[in-house]
């Protein structure tokens, strides 16, 4: 089953050979790899890209990864470090991408997971001084998805964010493409919408605050039609999200960035005005805290909202020291909260 990401694809398709690498970011399944290796390279061959001129790549993927065994065989394919974290060996990537693009023809790269290739903004940067290269990565942890990154292409990053699918999105994934206009209508015109239609809407946007948006829950929904089937893939990807925290930053940081991400439900379930760091530990302070919300941040797990006045521009005007933080996705909020899908439901 295809989970449709017009929005995304155009995004992608309209940067199609300008010169800079596409850096496709967002959090942890959240369909990036998707996106680009099925959705975009569709586009491809659809418009006579030939398969051979099509180099995929993922660097989380031991296939792909064992095909770089055999270049420079005196060393390790693999480089680990100290909590037994790898990276993919950056020299041997090269040799291998050399290898694999020797005819006179333009070649796509679509590389997954870039995080994982040792000194991979080195690497990517010189991979584009071909002029018959046209890169597409993507990177899902906190360094990859820092504003720092495309700083560190040096004006040759360009930068696709994605999110979950929206309720838009979903609409058309569970085939009522046709009530877009109708919602939109009747929103710009402030009119009352006819009772069945109302109500069909309201449905179908309970059952997306159920499930939400990530894309192997929506297709999990879609082939089974049980909400329940989607509410077991959203505990294993929250399961993911914290193996995460404890792979990528070090035991004092990751202790700190998962008592901050628990926290999460009971901080909107208070009426607070503001985040407060009190509620995760006691004694809590920003600076106890505030480098694991950015971790969390910057992973792309949650959105920080400022607080700010009526008075434009908006990000002139917010208050730095009052925010709160929301979970990108509704349907994981809801699981994070053990919130019974039937009171919202029904």
């Amino acid at each position: 089953m295809e989970i449709k990401r017009e929005k995304y694809l155009t995004e992608i398709i309209e940067r199609k050979n300008n010169n800079l690498i596409k850096v496709i970011t967002g959090l942890r399944r959240s369909g990036k790899s998707y996106l680009l290796n099925k959705l975009y390279k569709s586009y491809l061959l659809e418009h006579n890209i030939l398969d051979s001129q099509i180099i995929t790549f993922a660097f989380d993927n031991l296939e792909d990864v064992m095909k770089l065994d055999k270049y420079v065989p005196n060393e390790s394919t693999l480089i680990y470090d100290s909590k037994n974290n790898y990276v993919v060996n950056s020299k041997k990537f090269i040799l291998y991408i050399s290898d694999s693009t020797k005819e006179n023809k333009d070649y796509y790269l679509l590389l997954d997971e870039i995080q994982l290739l040792d000194n991979f903004v080195l690497a990517l940067n010189g991979l584009l001084s071909h002029d018959n290269f046209d890169i597409y990565v993507t990177g899902s942890n906190s360094k990859m998805l820092s504003k720092d990154v495309i700083t560190e292409f040096r004006g040759r990053g360009d930068q696709i964010h994605i999110y979950p699918l929206s309720f838009k999105e979903f609409l058309i994934a569970v085939g009522r493409e046709d009530l877009i206009e109708v919602i939109q209508k009747h929103f710009e015109n402030d009119e009352r919408m006819d009772k069945t239609i109302h109500e069909l809407c309201l449905k179908l946007y309970r059952t997306y605050l159920v499930v939400g948006g990530m894309p192997e829950v929506v297709e999990t929904y879609l082939t089974e039609g049980k909400t329940i089937s989607a509410i077991d893939v959203q505990a294993e990807i929250l399961e993911s999200y914290v193996r995460d925290m404890t792979k990528y930053a070090d035991n004092s940081l990751s202790n700190r960035i998962i008592s901050a991400f628990d926290s999460i439900p009971v901080q909107l379930a208070k009426d607070n005005p503001k985040f407060q760091y009190k509620v995760i530990a006691k004694g809590g302070t920003s600076s106890i805290f505030g480098e694991a919300i950015m971790w969390l941040k910057n992973s792309g797990i949650v959105n920080q909202v400022y607080k700010t006045t009526a008075e434009l521009p908006l990000e002139m005007h917010k208050d730095l020291s009052s925010f709160k933080l929301y979970m990108s996705d509704v349907g994981l909020l809801r699981r994070m909260a053990n919130l019974d899908s039937r009171i919202i439901l029904e």
